[in-house]
């Protein structure tokens, strides 16, 4: 595992950085999972895919959402697929450069949860 020193911050008042090396362990990510309440980490692809899926009232709330995501991500640098309907949106984080998940997508789903929904 790449080294991701731990810090006292909470998750949402940390700052992604690039990564490098292998992926979190399946250990690993089920422990940063406790932190994020509501996220589950999805094994479709091997090193896994931390996802979540919002409900919204309606297309105006889902696009604000959405452009509230965009700012998280270009403000850490770090991107996620996003699947976009009416009133819904979901959320798949994974780190690129580590072929699966990192401190930084648990970061960046911290921060999504910070969001006043």
């Amino acid at each position: 595992m790449s080294p991701q020193p731990p810090s006292s911050l909470p998750l949402a008042q940390q700052h992604c950085e690039h990564r490098s090396g292998t992926a979190l362990s399946e250990r690993g990510g089920q422990m940063m999972l406790t932190q994020v309440p509501g996220w589950a980490i999805d094994h479709c692809v091997p090193g896994g895919v931390l996802q979540r899926s919002f409900a919204f009232k309606n297309f105006h709330a889902t696009m604000a959402f959405v452009n509230a995501v965009a700012w998280i991500a270009h403000q850490q640098d770090h991107h996620p697929d996003l699947n976009v309907g009416y009133n819904r949106c979901t959320l798949r984080w994974s780190t690129h450069s580590v072929n699966g998940l990192s401190l930084n997508d648990f970061i960046c789903a911290a921060r999504v949860d910070a969001l006043s929904l």
